[in-house]
């Protein structure tokens, strides 16, 4: 069975599926794996790396894109989708909750589709968890564009010239981006307080030595399933804004992270709000290709009103390529070998990560959220029955 590694075709995206050391794993396990010529080179893998660990070096795509199963970071692109073949199978993020018609797409041509991003939160997954990874980088990578930023240092210094003061950061979301946010921000000496609407994050907001902001507000249902932040009602984010407003008066940058699998991005910080911000403030908004968690946050742009500075970044883990590729690729490498048996795929429907992640299959969009979401009637069993029961909950 052939292993294919394609250069990824969505714009900016420097990140590549599979690191060199990755390689090896593949072949023990009976597989081929071709990677297309430069694909890693801009994540700082070239070629010869993957030829010294006993990849195939394929001259151009359309030798890339042959194979058996197909390893993307971003999977199923419209540059993608016409040199697909039924019968190959496509392993990657592609954002199903948010564009399902790509599903129909992929069934349509008579492919098999896995989507990383609906992997469960259990334990036997976490190896293969991309958006915790990427999540991670995110979180991380957000701080730093905050500190470039900021027009101040991070940590208090006492010198000959005078005491500086440190900054002063809020993360709203304690995630895992917001956690990381955190970490990073402590790390450079920031004084940091993190806020979440799931209460039982506070002591691991603590535990990085930041401070957990309190509101009182009806939070018993804040978490859904896979520990998940679930989407609130409006008059919940209102009295949150309401709230908030105090916390980001006295904040010098503010890291949101608040999202929901699908949806738009909840808005937790107006126009006012802002305003009311110091001067010279900072605004990192990790929601922005979702609608952004600020009001005046804009996609891709970095914008200044009422004096704050306000950062829309759209895909941080590609800024850091390198380390971003190589979780990315530990995640789906071990997702792939999950799949394998004797050197072929053999698919366990009974096994959650199998049957969660399955988008598409043999001319059919078979995952029932997607079905739902296509507003398509659910697949039958054999038995005559609904081929799955309750998947409503955010993963």
């Amino acid at each position: 069975m052939i292993v294919s590694v394609p250069k990824e075709t969505f714009s900016g995206e420097k990140r590549v599926a599979l690191v060199p050391a990755m390689v090896p794993p593949l072949l023990k396990a009976g597989l081929e794996v071709v990677v297309e010529s430069s694909a890693g080179a801009l994540a700082g893998y070239p070629d010869d790396q993957y030829a010294e660990k006993g990849a195939r070096i394929a001259d151009n795509r359309d030798q890339a894109i042959q194979g058996d199963v197909i390893l993307q970071v971003r999977a199923a692109g419209p540059d993608d989708l016409p040199s697909l073949k039924s019968g190959q199978t496509v392993i990657g993020m592609c954002d199903p909750l948010s564009e399902p018609q790509v599903a129909n797409q992929v069934a349509d041509i008579g492919a098999t589709l896995f989507s990383l991003e609906m992997l469960p939160r259990i334990t036997r997954a976490q190896s293969m968890d991309v958006l915790s990874s990427m999540a991670t980088v995110a979180g991380y990578r957000a701080v730093l564009l905050a500190a470039e930023a900021l027009p101040q240092m991070f940590p208090m210094l006492m010198t000959a010239a005078g005491t500086l003061s440190p900054a002063r950061v809020l993360v709203i979301g304690a995630g895992v981006a917001g956690l990381q946010a955190i970490a990073t921000a402590r790390r450079l000496g920031a004084v940091v307080t993190g806020y979440d609407v799931r209460p039982v994050v506070k002591e691991q907001v603590e535990s990085l030595g930041a401070k957990f902001l309190e509101m009182e507000l009806e939070t018993s249902e804040a978490e859904g399933g896979g520990g998940y932040a679930q989407q609130m009602d409006e008059e919940f984010y209102r009295k949150q804004r309401e709230m908030m407003s105090g916390a980001l008066a006295e904040t010098d940058v503010v890291v949101t992270t608040a999202a929901i699998p699908g949806k738009k991005a909840p808005v937790l910080i107006t126009a006012d709000m802002v305003a009311g911000m110091p001067p010279a403030a900072v605004i990192v908004d990790l929601a922005a290709e979702r609608g952004g968690n600020c009001e005046l946050t804009q996609a891709g742009q970095t914008i200044m009103e009422h004096g704050v500075t306000i950062l829309g970044p759209t895909n941080l883990p590609s800024d850091v390529a390198r380390h971003a590729s190589q979780m990315y690729s530990k995640n789906i490498t071990t997702f792939l070998l999950h799949l394998v048996d004797e050197g072929q795929l053999k698919l366990d429907m009974e096994d959650e990560i199998v049957s969660d992640t399955l988008i598409a299959r043999d001319g059919e969009v078979v995952n029932p959220r997607i079905r739902e979401l296509l507003g398509m009637a659910p697949l039958e069993t054999p038995g005559g029955g609904p081929s799955n029961d309750e998947q409503g909950e955010e993963s």
